[in-house]
């Protein structure tokens, strides 16, 4: 097979059965999903997108969003994905750095009319559903060119564009290609034993690399059924369950948690999950355990990965409880893993990114001459290839599954009138692993109130990234050289 999602699509079309159970919705096959997705790429033609041109997705987990994404993909188009918790701002600068010419956007959701907030969105919208369910009424090119489009897609192409925010506070977009993104979907597919007979809840957001390519694109080449949850839920995730007969339940450990612990549990039948897959906060040995003795879980792994590299290591099949709670795995997606200055984690592989888009400073500084992917983060390996993560050497904290930087953050409280200056650190939290705390040290003769400065990042920010907690004080702990010290900060909490 030609290592292109076009020509992988075409191959699960002959070979597996159901494609998508969307809840509530249609269910396709994979026939009938590559036909839906060529119509896609013929409108997609119609409108005027040529090769390499950037497709913008704003829009939660649906069938819509498979059926755009893929469509894209295959009339020879870049797809870059937005994270639903973006306001306007955040998606506007999305959409305009990665220059993108089309938008595929959820209509009216959740309270907001996404494309109404946009000050500029692209030359080409369309809206989910009406006129993702009506191609036809927005014209489409001929089946050939379409085909044409989708045979002329190199393996080397740039298939995707996912922005992740840096320690600079500016988000980076890391370009993979067509041949990267199948490669970590493929190990992760492997690592996890999927194959068609498996029914994969992804709750995980399609917008995220792990949704994208370890949740669809790994389907794809495995012939599982893609059942998306279109807005997240413990109970309706364990109805699901349920209902679909779900065998594949990734997420973070909090999700296992509180199922675990939902007074509604017992009253589902859950025995059909087979293969959970965790990572991304410390995963206790006590909930391996119930989650296998409860939750009928055969396998429960843990895997590291970043935007740069997606899948770098993962457990394996097999690995005890014990292993699986203390490490990440082993090295995946025939990625090389070692350990460089102060311990940072290095990697390097045929899918670390071909770099940030018109970005080469930032690239440079992330991946060396060797080709080595400098992480950030620090960690040890075992004797037999095992990766601890034991800190980051970034600031960056998670919350619910999330990376959030605080130096975003503090660059949106810098703008708030009245701030002298900030620091913004992660700490613990029983639902979300962590959340942000802000110290905030105002300017003489002015007063600042917790509420207005939540406030204030609530319209700049999505809402995971912002603070859960303020402390106004005079001053911050400080170096020599006048740097303030969040290592003392989090000493202090402690």
């Amino acid at each position: 097979m030609k290592l292109t999602i076009p020509a992988a699509l075409a191959r699960a079309a002959t070979e597996f059965g159901e494609a998508i159970a969307e809840p509530g919705g249609p269910r396709l096959t994979y026939a009938e999903l590559h036909d839906r997705v060529q119509t896609a790429a013929r409108a997609y033609i119609a409108a005027g997108i040529a090769p390499g041109d950037r497709v913008a997705i704003w829009a939660p987990n649906s069938y819509h969003w498979v059926i755009a994404a893929l469509g894209a993909l295959y009339a020879g188009g870049v797809l870059v994905p937005v994270n639903t918790r973006y306001t306007a701002p955040e998606a506007q600068e999305i959409i305009t750095r990665s220059r993108a010419r089309a938008l595929v956007v959820i209509g009216p959701f959740l309270g907001r009319d996404r494309l109404a907030e946009l000050p500029k969105p692209p030359e080409v919208v369309w809206r989910i559903p009406e006129d993702l369910d009506n191609l036809g009424r927005l014209g489409i090119a001929s089946l050939s060119a379409a085909e044409e489009r989708a045979a002329a897609v190199s393996p080397d192409q740039v298939s995707d564009i996912l922005f992740t925010s840096g320690t600079t506070g500016r988000s980076k977009g890391a370009m993979s290609a067509h041949r990267q993104s199948l490669g970590v979907a493929q190990s992760w597919a492997e690592c996890g034993g999927l194959s068609s007979g498996d029914r994969y809840l992804v709750i995980n957001p399609f917008f995220h690399s792990f949704g994208y390519k370890a949740g669809i694109l790994s389907c794809l080449l495995s012939g599982a059924t893609i059942v998306p949850q279109r807005i997240f839920d413990v109970a309706e995730a364990m109805r699901l369950v349920d209902a679909e007969r779900i065998t594949v339940l990734p997420g973070p450990p909090t999700i296992y948690q509180t199922m675990l612990d939902h007074p509604s549990r017992h009253e589902l039948d859950l025995s059909t999950l087979r293969l959970a897959v965790t990572g991304a906060a410390i995963v206790p040995v006590a909930l391996i355990e119930r989650m296998q003795r409860e939750l009928s879980f055969e396998t429960v792994l843990t895997a590291y990965g970043l935007t740069e590299a997606v899948v770098a290591t993962m457990c394996r099949v097999g690995d005890d409880p014990a292993t699986v709670a203390a490490t990440s795995g082993r090295a995946a997606a025939q990625m090389q893993v070692r350990l460089g200055v102060n311990d940072e984690i290095l990697l390097r592989g045929p899918n670390v990114m071909l770099g940030y888009l018109d970005d080469p400073e930032a690239t440079a500084q992330a991946i060396d001459p060797e080709g080595w992917l400098h992480t950030g983060d620090i960690g040890r390996l075992d004797e037999n290839g095992y990766l601890a993560i034991t800190d980051r050497l970034k600031d960056m904290y998670i919350c619910g599954g999330f990376n959030v930087y605080p130096a975003e953050v503090e660059q949106v409280l810098a703008r708030l009138e009245g701030v002298a200056e900030s620091a913004v650190i992660g700490v613990p939290d029983e639902r979300l692993g962590e959340v942000g705390k802000a110290f905030v040290v105002p300017r003489p003769g002015h007063r600042l109130s917790t509420e207005d400065i939540i406030d204030h990042c609530r319209s700049q920010l999505a809402n995971y990234k912002l603070p859960r907690e303020v402390e106004v004080r005079e001053d911050l702990p400080r170096s020599a050289t006048g740097k303030p010290l969040k290592r003392v900060l989090r000493e202090e909490l402690r």
